[in-house]
């Protein structure tokens, strides 16, 4: 038997498929990293102790707007909706549109949106979804690998979204994104996390509210 349903045809499927079926979730987010290793910062989801020490800080009763960029498959969606207000929203940006739908079809929470993007153009996605600032954006995006001058425009365009009294919160196996944020941000912590594959640094740039 020959054409599209034969035999060889169906041997021909591609492993990034079947793994996206067998596999789920995790099948979607390695297939996410196959197709574009430089956007996606891990080929394994962050840990729930990197989730909890990323988010810790947030004073999520002032929080009404928190944005996301490079949510992957969502891992840090849930905990995030799980610590909003009843009246907040999570918006997160991602350039892949693998990642987008799989998130659109998950996560049915009337507070989500799933944005196909730039983290770059972060201001113009927060306005046209009726907001004039976001309260915290949080990062995983690979800094040390993004291409040339997407990295300080993204800090910068963050910078200016985010309210005084905001933060910008950034996971990475590398440093780089400090030199990023240091320009912008007048505070920036750091922490390290050694439960997660690979171990990480955390970063949280603080936009000081104005005297």
């Amino acid at each position: 038997m020959t054409g599209p349903n034969s035999v060889g045809a169906l041997e021909r499927r591609s492993f990034k498929q079947k793994a996206s079926r067998f596999f789920g979730q995790w099948g979607v987010f390695f297939r996410g990293f196959v197709e574009h290793p430089k956007m996606v910062g891990s080929i394994i989801p962050s840990s729930r102790f990197t989730i909890d020490k990323m988010l810790g800080p947030v004073k999520w009763d002032e929080c009404k707007l928190f944005v996301e960029y490079g949510p992957g498959v969502g891992t840090f969606c849930q905990a995030v909706l799980d610590r909003l207000p009843r009246d907040g929203s999570l918006i997160v940006i991602d350039t892949n549109p693998l990642y987008i739908d799989y998130l659109r079809k998950h996560f049915v929470d009337s507070r989500f949106t799933a944005v196909h993007g730039s983290a770059a153009d972060v201001e113009v996605i927060v306005k046209a979804h009726g907001h004039d600032h976001a309260d915290y954006v949080l990062s995983g995006l690979p800094f040390s690998t993004l291409p040339a001058g997407v990295g300080p425009a993204i800090a910068e365009a963050t910078y200016r979204v985010v309210r005084p009294g905001g933060a910008f919160l950034v996971y990475q196996f590398s440093a780089k994104a400090r030199d990023y944020m240091a320009p912008h941000f007048e505070r920036i912590e750091r922490g390290f996390e050694a439960l997660n594959v690979l171990p990480c640094q955390l970063f949280w740039g603080w936009k000081e509210p104005k005297n």
